[in-house]
């Protein structure tokens, strides 16, 4: 797709996705990619502008990573970020060292002034607060640079050369922490990159349905549907690219939230697109029966997934196509570069190494949450559909904590409908933006009708995000949590304790599992 191209560059920095966030969030596609991409492979996406992300290592160390010259030769605007500043500094003659007396490290809130005079900073206030997070420090510029920004503790808080448009903060400007940071990610994108905002939806939906039509030609495709919002979106923007050509189907992997498998069937069984139904919960159970550990659940079940569509493939004749609904978030997670996999995704990491169909299309692959919706609603999707609560691909498994039963699916669904029945009785169905509940595989001793019970323990997670790559725990009233917690020990066999899981993302992920 022929957009205006912004590249992150990841260093390993933990906000790189967030960064790549905010860019969109400014209209403007940007993809991130690792430190080690040839240049040439750099050179050829012919960016309007680059940014370095932050990192956890001090760039003077021999093993840090770093990048050849010509980064700094194409010609294109670059904004280094944090660790992303001082390897550009470093790179073209400058000194970093280690905080010392003279130099402090900095973490946190952190008053500073700026040089409205810079591109960077113009239109903003004198002064504001960024967070910084550093315990190296830039001792000396490199030639053609100066300081456009301080602090008490550090006079270079931000630096330009204005000639080559190379800029860089040694704060985030990408966290909501730091006041104007994303106006000055704007100036960066518009005044110095010179972008003119043409991400949106209404165009990447023409495009996107353009290069489907291209793609499958005559062919068939068939879509994983779970009923989800990634792969409800999916089957909408298939429908209006290829219509009959597509077929639907459904698994239902028994692993599905309480009657989540008539709804769906439910939703799309007069949608006008080809719809089939597999029944395969034994089929996924038995698979998973004595499996524990979270990555060989996703991998097994990925797999199974794959199969079955094989299987339904043949009975219909000849398809060409898997479609799936992969998005942004899962591609990273997985792994990108040298980056650490998080977990994978039964659509990404949990393929199998051989697939019977000519080729996987994933429409959504360059899309965040945020952005799946709002093409579902520039689709015309139904509403429901657009803000149902998002659900992971191995579903009931990974919030299964330990070796999976029938008897604890039922249990998890049971506890799990009584949590989302509340929590939209309360109102809060669209403020929170996932919520769930998990079976712990921890038992505890509890009293009930004066006799001592020995139980399951379900922790309930509620979480709010823009993007689902950072989150921070919903503060649910403690009412609501009361209600829910008498409601479930009281309706649900086998668990007597409830707890709360107030982590936020990172350092944990949104999921247990």
């Amino acid at each position: 797709m022929e957009h205006e191209l912004v590249l992150v560059i990841d260093f390993g920095g933990q906000y790189n996705q967030l960064i790549a966030r905010r860019v969109r969030e400014h209209k403007i596609y940007c993809e991130v990619i690792s430190y080690k991409t040839p240049i040439e492979e750099i050179r050829a996406k012919n960016p309007k502008g680059i940014i370095f992300t932050g990192g956890p290592n001090s760039v003077y160390l021999e093993d840090s990573p770093r990048m050849g010259a010509e980064i700094f030769e194409l010609g294109v605007p670059i904004f280094g970020i944090c660790y992303g500043a001082q390897f550009m500094v470093y790179g073209l003659g400058g000194t970093v060292e280690k905080a010392n007396d003279s130099a402090v490290a900095e973490f946190g809130r952190t008053d500073c002034e700026f040089d409205t005079e810079s591109l960077l900073f113009g239109g903003l206030k004198e002064k504001s607060v960024v967070w910084m997070s550093h315990n190296d420090h830039i001792e000396k510029l490199p030639e053609g640079f100066r300081a456009i920004c301080h602090s008490d503790k550090c006079p270079y808080g931000a630096i330009e050369n204005p000639e080559k448009k190379f800029y860089g903060t040694q704060f985030h400007p990408e966290v909501n922490h730091t006041e104007q940071g994303f106006e000055m990610l704007g100036n960066f994108l518009y005044k110095v990159c010179g972008c003119k905002g043409d991400w949106t939806m209404e165009k990447y939906a023409e495009t996107a349905i353009r290069e489907i039509r291209e793609k499958v030609g005559s062919g068939k495709a068939l879509l994983a549907l779970s009923g989800g919002v990634d792969s409800s979106v999916a089957c909408k923007l298939l429908a209006n690219a290829i219509g009959s050509q597509l077929t639907c189907i459904f698994v239902d992997h028994g692993l599905m939230r309480k009657n989540e498998g008539d709804e769906v069937e439910a939703a799309f069984a007069n949608s006008g697109v080809n719809f089939v139904r597999v029944n395969a919960g034994e089929r996924f159970l038995g698979k998973l029966t004595g499996i524990d550990e979270p990555e060989s659940k996703r991998k097994i079940i990925g797999e199974e997934f794959i199969r079955v569509f094989e299987e339904e493939a043949k009975k219909i004749g000849k398809v060409d196509f898997l479609v799936q609904g992969t998005i942004y978030p899962d591609v990273i997670e997985s792994g990108l570069g040298d980056a650490a996999v998080i977990k994978s995704h039964h659509n990404v990491g949990g393929l199998p190494d051989y697939v019977d169909f000519k080729e996987i299309i994933e429409p959504l692959r360059l899309l965040f949450k945020d952005e799946v919706r709002a093409l579902g609603t520039t689709l015309g999707l139904d509403e429901k559909l657009v803000w149902r609560q998002p659900f992971p691909g191995p579903g009931l498994a990974i919030r299964i904590i330990g070796d999976i039963t029938p008897e604890k699916v039922t249990i998890l669904q049971d506890a799990d409908a009584i949590f989302r029945e509340e929590i939209a009785n309360a109102g809060l169905d669209r403020s929170i933006n996932q919520y769930f509940a998990v079976l712990t595989n921890m038992r505890s001793v509890g009293v009930m009708g004066d006799g001592r019970t020995y139980d399951y323990t379900l922790a309930l997670r509620g979480v709010t995000t823009s993007d689902f790559m950072t989150a921070d725990f919903s503060r649910i009233p403690y009412d609501i949590l009361e209600k829910v917690s008498i409601r479930i020990v009281n309706e649900v066999k086998n668990i007597n304790r409830i707890v709360y899981d107030i982590t936020s993302k990172p350092p944990a992920t949104i999921e247990w599992e």
